[in-house]
């Protein structure tokens, strides 16, 4: 049963949604978006990118091996003064390579809309906080449960970046 959402979606929110949420669509964000977004981001301070009307965040994190920057797109929800990234990798059964980068550099870039760039630290949520956090990802984005089905076994990880004084 679909899960009741506070947010209300447009009629061209709701097909950018139903696109995104299908194989094709999370395969577009996942490998061409990501090429394009960060350069609409970096120009436009976090204002323009290929997803219209949604948060998208540009998180900069070192490689875990090569210690080299690495720069995402990311929709990204709110929680107070706080980010929530949601590791779903379009519903693959693996994790994102920026997942495994972050759990090895904590420390990343952020820019993104509304005055919230800067230095943040990242960690996982965990149990309730985690499942408290998922439902407002979810109610800003239902494709994150359609991915989380995708997911086989994995359980999608559930990030907080707080900001660095």
């Amino acid at each position: 049963m679909p899960r009741a959402r506070t947010r209300q979606l447009s009629r061209f929110e709701r097909l950018l949604e139903n696109v995104a949420a299908t194989r094709a669509g999370g395969w577009f964000f996942v490998h061409v978006a990501h090429h394009i977004d960060p350069f609409l981001l970096r120009v436009s301070k976090g204002r323009v990118s290929l997803a219209p009307g949604q948060p998208i965040a540009l998180v900069t994190v070192k490689g875990a091996k090569s210690g080299v920057p690495r720069e995402t797109p990311l929709l990204f929800s709110s929680d107070g003064d706080d980010l929530i990234l949601l590791a779903s990798n379009a519903g693959s059964t693996r994790h994102p390579a920026w997942y495994h980068n972050l759990r090895a550099n904590p420390e990343v870039e952020v820019i993104a809309p509304g005055g919230r760039s800067g230095r943040y630290l990242a960690r996982e949520a965990e149990g309730t906080e985690r499942e408290r956090l998922w439902e407002i990802a979810a109610d800003l984005y239902a494709g994150y449960d359609v991915y989380q089905g995708r997911a086989g076994g994995r359980q999608i990880p559930v990030i907080v970046l707080s900001p660095v004084p």
